[in-house]
């Protein structure tokens, strides 16, 4: 991994993050959320998907624990903080938990992350969470996976080892001649596993937004009269 450039705790490369273009997040998130949205992004990185939400209307916190991430926010308001322990006073009428976040190996931690979700959501709101799908992890098999150019970026996606329903890979960047691999370990969710997460957040899906079926919708169960 390169050492000349900010990377954040949990590895992922600053300059990297801010060159990577959105791919069509705020387009569709504007398209399904009411006009002038209050929306909190949280673990926002650079403002990829926070920014131009910002430019077409809506009032947009980002959040997220690195200080040279949030530097690069251009348009939205910003607050440091890990996504588990934020408290903040207002509830909003969107709250995104992007970056495939819901896909973490560790049960805690996705429990944590939904629950600031769901403390977060105004009565009426939404919630929409980024996750792999069960296909995507089926489509792998061990080895280096090049994802071709996103932008000015390279990246290949590297899987090491299935175990049961984790999956152990990294993803190496390149950038203008420099080189960031960047480790994860994701789980395989399927929808019952889902829906039983966000069951227990206080929170249920509704019915998916085509073409994103990567983004699940979800929304307070007190919403639909349940406890």
């Amino acid at each position: 991994m390169s050492s000349d450039r900010s990377v954040t705790a949990d590895g992922c490369p600053v300059d990297v993050y801010a060159e990577l273009p959105a791919a069509g997040e705020p387009e569709w998130i504007h398209a399904v959320v009411p006009a002038g949205a209050s929306i909190l992004d949280l673990g926002a990185g650079v403002g990829r998907i926070a920014d131009p939400l910002c430019a077409v209307g809506h009032r947009v916190v980002a959040v997220d624990d690195s200080a040279e991430m949030l530097a690069r926010v251009a348009r939205a308001e910003t607050v440091e903080s890990r996504i588990e322990t934020l408290r903040l006073d207002e509830r909003f009428d969107v709250v995104l938990l992007a970056s495939h976040l819901v896909n973490t190996a560790d049960d805690d931690l996705r429990a944590g992350l939904l629950a600031t979700v769901r403390s977060h959501l105004a009565p009426d709101g939404v919630a929409l969470l980024e996750w792999h799908e069960p296909d995507w992890f089926d489509r792998l098999a061990v080895g280096p996976h090049p994802t071709g150019r996103i932008g000015p970026v390279s990246a290949t996606l590297d899987v090491a080892a299935f175990d049961g329903d984790l999956l152990d890979a990294s993803v190496t960047y390149e950038l203008d001649g420099r080189r960031w691999t960047q480790p994860f370990t994701a789980r395989r969710l399927t929808q019952p596993d889902l829906d039983r997460v966000l069951a227990q957040a206080g929170m249920e899906r509704v019915a998916p937004n085509e073409p994103r079926s990567d983004w699940i919708v979800a929304r307070p169960i007190s919403c639909n009269g349940g406890s």
